[in-house]
């Protein structure tokens, strides 16, 4: 055997495992590129859907479990977000499927099931054929027992599907955790695969240089990512956005600009009644419908008191009424939500709502975005008019903000050119494999490991 091929056969070729289905079996109440994506997913059996805000990525997934349930005759259980399972039902139900929301095993019938992440453990994985997770992204809100349990228990469920919006900017745990979940490669061997550790810093991981092509063609090879149709060559037509309109609100406010998280946080504390003012001053000269976003407790029950016809929906709620809340919002029953994007910030469409205000921030640029989204999204047919109000004293906030959207355009830029050709080609395998080395040496082989002697 010589060294090329003993190197080759080091190489796991993680091959797809799924189903080759004709774009005339798939629901005709999906859009060209929509179909294609689903096509492409069955095929891979294993496959994650970086998708923008509004692309139908609930119709996307609930189309591939149907198919996997027709095709297997297995159960399928998608997993989503609070509030997010029961919108699913009706996205099913305009395809003509029927989805059942399930809070335990019990509940489960043939076909299609979904519930709520918080759920998971009243249910045996085992008895599935196939997983969808919705808004997989929200995986890292979750403490690492409840990630490892999500991964553990679907590790042997032969068809798997994660669909969430792109990635946060240099979210490289993110790719690792779905890569994880698929089972294409476990986070740490992505990331000693492809990263080097920068330094002290514990968290931080830098793309090796001569390994950042390899390294988005790998995650081309098992994710498709998007942006808008015309990121994979389609016509954006009705998903082209309206307008995004940021108005900065600088509250005036005393004491030395804040420059640590600490310093910002003691900073919004004592701005705080300034700012709930202005936000309800502005909101309750209107009868406009306006999702409203805190970042602390004592901004919500503010926020709730000042402003007309508030409801609140806070962690310590029941989920029922959270739940509740969020449909009656999103059916336009309620016409002021008050929230922290990490409760109400995923999964909801709320296009019935162009006006909100943010009058705590988080440092969490991906929430941040996520909740501008619930609302500018693809569907919505008015120009968005969000207001940033904060104290003068908590610093650049939304410099530091533009900087990290600006980071994030730019890894999705990244993505999406490693991507546009994959649904061209037939299908595409995983490697598990070594990043490409230029040796400079000849390496030299001891006599005793020749299988052919030295020639004289």
């Amino acid at each position: 055997m010589n060294y090329e091929k003993f190197i080759k056969q080091k190489q796991q070729i993680v091959a797809p495992s799924g189903f080759s289905v004709s774009r005339d079996d798939i629901n005709p109440g999906l859009f060209e590129f929509q179909k294609d994506i689903v096509k492409w997913a069955l095929k891979r059996g294993r496959a994650a859907i970086f998708a923008g805000t509004g692309l139908g990525k609930s119709r996307m997934q609930v189309e591939w479990g149907q198919k996997i349930h027709e095709l297997t005759g297995g159960d399928v259980l998608l997993l989503a977000p609070l509030a997010v399972a029961a919108q699913t039902v009706r996205e099913g139900a305009a395809l003509g499927y029927e989805v059942h929301l399930c809070r335990s095993q019990d509940d489960v019938k043939p076909g299609l099931n979904i519930t709520n992440y918080e759920m998971l453990h009243h249910f045996e994985p085992i008895l599935f054929s196939g997983i969808v997770l919705d808004e997989s992204s929200i995986l890292k809100s979750f403490t690492g027992k409840i990630r490892n349990e999500i991964i553990e228990s679907f590790a042997f469920t032969p068809y798997r599907l994660a669909c969430t919006a792109t990635p946060a900017p240099n979210d490289y745990m993110e790719l690792g955790n779905h890569a994880e979940f698929l089972g294409v490669m476990s986070r740490t061997e992505m990331l000693s695969m492809y990263f080097v550790h920068d330094g002290g810093r514990t968290s931080q991981w830098r793309l090796k240089g001569h390994a950042e092509s390899d390294f988005w063609a790998w995650v081309a090879s098992w994710g498709v990512v998007l942006e808008k149709p015309s990121d994979l060559g389609y016509e954006d037509g009705a998903f082209k956005l309206p307008p995004l309109n940021i108005h900065e609100i600088i509250v005036p406010a005393e004491g030395p600009p804040a420059n640590t998280l600490t310093e910002r946080r003691q900073a919004r504390k004592n701005s705080l009644n300034d700012r709930v003012a202005y936000c309800a001053e502005l909101i309750n000269q209107t009868d406009d419908t306006w999702l409203i976003w805190c970042d602390l407790n004592d901004e919500s029950d503010a926020l709730t008191k000042a402003i007309e016809g508030a409801v609140e929906v806070r962690g310590s709620h029941k989920p029922a009424y959270k739940e509740k809340a969020m449909l009656d919002f999103a059916a336009g029953d309620i016409k002021r939500l008050v929230s922290k994007s990490s409760i109400c910030g995923f999964g909801m469409n709320f296009q019935v709502c162009n006006r909100m205000a943010f009058v705590g921030l988080s440092d969490s640029f991906e929430q941040i975005f996520q909740a501008i989204r619930r609302c500018w999204r693809f569907g919505q047919t008015k120009p968005v008019d969000v207001y940033i109000i904060t104290a003068e004293t908590e610093g650049a906030v939304l410099e530091n903000i533009k900087r990290k959207e600006q980071d994030f355009k730019n890894m999705v830029d990244e993505m999406v050119r490693y991507t546009q050709g994959i649904l061209s080609e037939s299908i595409r395998s995983s490697e598990r494999e070594m990043t490409k080395y230029n040796a400079e040496k000849h390496l030299i082989i001891p006599e005793w490991l020749r299988s052919e002697p030295i020639a004289s």
